[in-house]
């Protein structure tokens, strides 16, 4: 809380726990529409589903953000009331207009931050937005215990809320550091069922010191960021979006748009970089679960053949902190020359 800059802050299982239970706490019931990115990942929709609510998923542009005019368009078109926007790989949308939006329609807005832990929109914190916050601790995020995650807000109701859905009972209220006054609890704590989905203090133990170091590793994946981004540029098949001059970015991966190659070109690419030590991914290969095409939980997204046709060209590549500045020269040329080995002979 006191990094991000929110009131209060609730430790949970996971990020995917995090955005069913701001569901819950900010007013949705089963069978409400709720909009959100067709490009992300899974566990968004799973988390929506989870609400026993249902997805209506917006477009992203060539940029992996929220496509604002596809967003007022859904929404007047389904009349939902919520949204969960995905900060996806960190990449942050227009959150002025989506504000905007959202407003004009009575919309509750949720945000979806487990990419953004340490990105900032016009110097605030992602996650300031909405009514509610979800964060990330898993695998590979900023702040990694395996598994985790950590619902915020700065609404006193939607905080008692959440600390009792994720396993408060009696007055155990009382132990959490921050809680909203005990008058927000006593008021609804027995129409609250309890779900028991509290972060294990093992993994809270894990997180705290890494808490300490994330601006510097921010200002090294950063600094890595822009060298690849740069290098990657310079091939004339590849295109690495450039994010809104309101966002200071966090680059712990990079993403790029490859054009002017086919599908088959694209498997031999990245066949190539797995065969030279490089692993890459393709948002919108048949197995990736960022594919909202494999999304079988839910009703298929409508109108959202734009986006597939973005994400079938969109390479994802993490950059590992561990890696020695040199290390970052080969996973480029190891790209750019299986893509070069791609187009010639696929």
């Amino acid at each position: 809380a006191d990094y991000t800059g929110h009131k209060y802050c609730v430790g949970l299982n996971s990020c995917g726990v995090a955005i069913f239970l701001a569901l819950k706490c900010v007013g949705a019931k089963p069978g409400d529409k709720v909009l959100s990115n067709v490009f992300t990942f899974t566990a968004v929709p799973s988390a929506i589903v989870h609400a026993e609510c249902e997805p209506v998923y917006v477009n992203c542009t060539p940029g992996y953000i929220l496509d604002v005019e596809d967003l007022a368009k859904k929404a007047d078109e389904s009349g939902a009331k919520f949204l969960v926007v995905s900060h996806m790989r960190g990449k942050v949308s227009d959150m002025d207009a989506i504000v905007k939006i959202c407003e004009e329609r009575g919309i509750t807005l949720v945000e979806d931050c487990a990419h953004s832990l340490g990105v900032r929109f016009n110097g605030t914190h992602t996650g300031h937005h909405g009514k509610a916050a979800c964060f990330s601790s898993q695998s590979y995020k900023m702040l990694n215990s395996g598994e985790g995650g950590f619902l915020v807000s700065n609404d006193d109701d939607v905080a008692a809320r959440a600390i009792l859905y994720a396993g408060s009972y009696e007055k155990l209220y009382t132990k959490h550091l921050l809680a909203p006054p005990a008058e927000a609890f006593e008021a609804i704590k027995t129409s609250i069922p309890n779900f028991s989905t509290r972060m294990h203090a093992v993994t809270a133990a894990m997180i705290k010191p890494q808490m300490a170091t994330l601006d510097e590793r921010i200002d090294i994946y950063n600094r890595r960021y822009h060298y690849v981004s740069k290098r990657l540029n310079a091939h004339p098949n590849v295109s690495v979006p450039v994010q809104l001059e309101q966002v200071d970015i966090v680059g712990d991966s990079v993403q790029f748009n490859l054009s002017n190659v086919s599908q088959a070109q694209i498997q031999v690419f990245v066949a190539q970089c797995k065969e030279l030590g490089v692993p890459v991914e393709v948002f919108g290969a048949a197995d990736n679960a960022r594919n909202f095409m494999n999304w079988h939980f839910a009703d298929v997204a409508k109108d959202c053949d734009e986006s597939l046709s973005i994400i079938q060209y969109a390479i994802d590549m993490r950059l590992p902190l561990m890696f020695e500045e040199e290390d970052f020269d080969t996973m480029v040329d190891v790209v750019l020359y299986s893509l070069d080995k791609a187009l010639q002979g696929a």
